[in-house]
């Protein structure tokens, strides 16, 4: 009985793998840049999700390209957040939200590498460096305002 559900289950996984880069594509159609850089955002979180997977069964180039759809989707958000020309600290509902999720991503790109073996670690490193990058920026953007 358990092997009727199974096989339904891994298709799933695999469509929703694939889906991920129509998810970004989603995000990049939204106008509202503010609610852009949320859906890309949660398009990061489920690319990291679908890394680690990709990692646990063996699919290196899965791995990566989820690795490369997780620094895309940060970088859509930072550059979205960018665009509203809004001050950080004045409306600092979106800014703060993506300040947030960025740390936590980059706490869980440092667990992931910590648990890969050695030789897979460095593939990692492009990525935490750039959403540990852009957390700061939005970090500062926050206490700091706006310059004049």
């Amino acid at each position: 009985m358990r092997t009727r559900w199974l096989l339904p289950a891994v298709a799933m996984g695999l469509v929703w793998a694939g889906s991920l880069g129509a998810d970004l594509k989603r995000a990049q159609a939204e106008p509202n840049l503010e609610k852009r850089s949320q859906l890309a955002m949660d398009n990061a979180m489920a690319a990291y999700q679908a890394a680690r997977s990709a990692y646990d069964k063996g699919d290196n180039p899965q791995t990566e390209a989820a690795i490369a759809e997780i620094e895309e989707s940060v970088d859509l958000a930072d550059t979205s957040l960018r665009q509203t020309g809004k001050d950080p600290r004045k409306s600092s509902k979106w800014f703060k939200r993506a300040e947030m999720e960025t740390r936590d991503l980059v706490r869980k790109l440092q667990s992931f590498q910590d648990s890969m073996g050695f030789d897979d670690r460095p593939m990692l490193d492009k990525v935490k460096a750039r959403v540990q990058q852009v957390h700061d920026d939005l970090l500062l953007g926050i206490m700091e305002g706006k310059h004049k």
